[in-house]
Order: C-alpha cells, then sequence, then structure tokens
C-alpha cells in the first residue's frame, strides 16, 4: 500500500499540521481523528488495515488529518468563544487550505483524473467533524460515513451559545433550514451513513443518531442510518466492522 507522510504549514492556524496518505487512486476521502486524536490514529489502531482491500483495488484514498480538539470541543475549562473561535479556524484551514492539497494529491496520484467531490469519514468526534464539515459544504463533500457521532454542540458547549456555535451544530441548523435553502438539493444527492452502537459508551452517540434520524425524516433527505447491536461499544473493535461491512456501498 502506498503511503506518505506530509507536514505543511497552516496559515489560517499560523503552526505546521501533519497528515498521511494511504492509497494510490480512488475517491479521495477526508478521515478526522477521534477525540483529542491524531492524524496517525486510523493507522494505529487498525482501521486503514480493515479498510485495505478497498485501498489496494484503487477505490478510495484516505487523507488522514490533524485534531486541535484538545484546544477546542474538549477544553471545557477555557473561554467558550475562544475555543470556538479557535475551532472555526481549524475548519477553514480544512475546507480552505487542506482540501486544495488533497484535490492536488488525487489529482495527481489518479493520473490527472480529478474527483467532482471528496467524501468524509470519522469516528467519535471525527464522525461529528465529517458530517458537519459535509453539511457546511456539500459543493466539496457529497458522502459521509459517520460512526458513533454526537451532532449537537451543547455537549461540549453546555450552556454557552453563539453564532458559531450554532454553525457548528449539525442538529440546531439542519432542523431550522427552509426547503428553498441552496443546499437542500445537494443533500439530497448526497450519500450519507450514519450508525451508532447500542452498547458500552453509545447511549449519548445513540440519542443523538435518534434525533439526526427524525430531523432528516422532517427535511425528507434520505440517509442511511444504522442502529448495531446492544453489544456494539463505543470502540475501535467495532469501527473497523463497521468500516469494513459499509465502504462497499460507498466506493
Amino acid at each position: 500500500m502506498k503511503v506518505a507522510y506530509y507536514k505543511e504549514f497552516s496559515h489560517e492556524l499560523n503552526r505546521d499540521m501533519e497528515f498521511k496518505v494511504y492509497g494510490h487512486a480512488g475517491k479521495p476521502c477526508i478521515v478526522f481523528p477521534a477525540q483529542n486524536g491524531r492524524f496517525y490514529d486510523f493507522e494505529n489502531f487498525g482501521m486503514i488495515d480493515a479498510a485495505s482491500a478497498f485501498i489496494e483495488q484503487g477505490r478510495i484514498q484516505f487523507f488522514c488529518v490533524d485534531s486541535i480538539d484538545e484546544e477546542t470541543w474538549s477544553n471545557e475549562g477555557g473561554n467558550p468563544r475562544e475555543r470556538i473561535e479557535l475551532h472555526e479556524r481549524w475548519y477553514h484551514y480544512i475546507v480552505d487550505e487542506f482540501v486544495l492539497r488533497v484535490q492536488e494529491i488525487s489529482t495527481f496520484d489518479n493520473g490527472g483524473k480529478s474527483y467532482d467531490k471528496m467524501m468524509t469519514c470519522g469516528c467519535s468526534m471525527g464522525a461529528f467533524h465529517a458530517l458537519n464539515t459535509m453539511l457546511r459544504r456539500p459543493d466539496v463533500f457529497d458522502k459521509v460515513l459517520a460512526m458513533s457521532g454526537i451532532y449537537h454542540a451543547s455537549f461540549f458547549f453546555h450552556e454557552y451559545h453563539d453564532e458559531l456555535t450554532y454553525q457548528n451544530s449539525p442538529s440546531d441548523y439542519l432542523a431550522n433550514l427552509k426547503e428553498d435553502y441552496p443546499y437542500m438539493e445537494l443533500y439530497r444527492q448526497s450519500e450519507v451513513i450514519l450508525c451508532c452502537g447500542q452498547g458500552a459508551w453509545e447511549q449519548e452517540c445513540e440519542n443523538s443518531l435518534h434525533h439526526m434520524e427524525q430531523i432528516y425524516a422532517d427535511k425528507q433527505i434520505d440517509v442511511w442510518i444504522d442502529f448495531w447491536g446492544y453489544d456494539v461499544s463505543h470502540d475501535w473493535y467495532w469501527w473497523k466492522k463497521q468500516i469494513d461491512y459499509f465502504l462497499q456501498f460507498l466506493v
């Protein structure tokens, strides 16, 4: 398997950011780490191995990006406005800087072929980032695989609310979108898979996913929402099984 490591400066964040690329061709997929995770976690916890057949067949190419969750979502003792402003800069690093690098690398590796849109993927907080990023930019992303996510900002920001927490809280802004919202048709053209287990440490994810299921139904947007068994916990063991199962339907 082709693997490449990059360390490049981000003007949005004013720091170096690292990422790894797995695969030689296929649909470009940005992978967001789990909470407080790093760009190498998908490899270290066996997710790349679990998806290796799809990667080696040239069906998908993973671009595993770094997070700054410890400074933003997880820093619950910090100033909430500063936390969400920093997250927003990280979001713009993703969509304004990282996406361009993904396009460049993907097009080169695919022999000049350029994919119209990308995919997002993640587990736990990475699932939140995957869905939130796609919902905010469905002109760039058209597929999502999100496993065991929580999709409301109040889980981390509690009683604090402002315009930035709102636009990073899918269960809030998606519920309020009108039928004539410009992205509504793009949502309906996209392929979204949201799943979680019903076992240990999954209750908050399960509750959030039921809420998202109702919102999508109300908006008449067709997505695949899948609740796995009561033995399925919030753990890499199950996420490896899920990515191996669901990728066949996305790529």
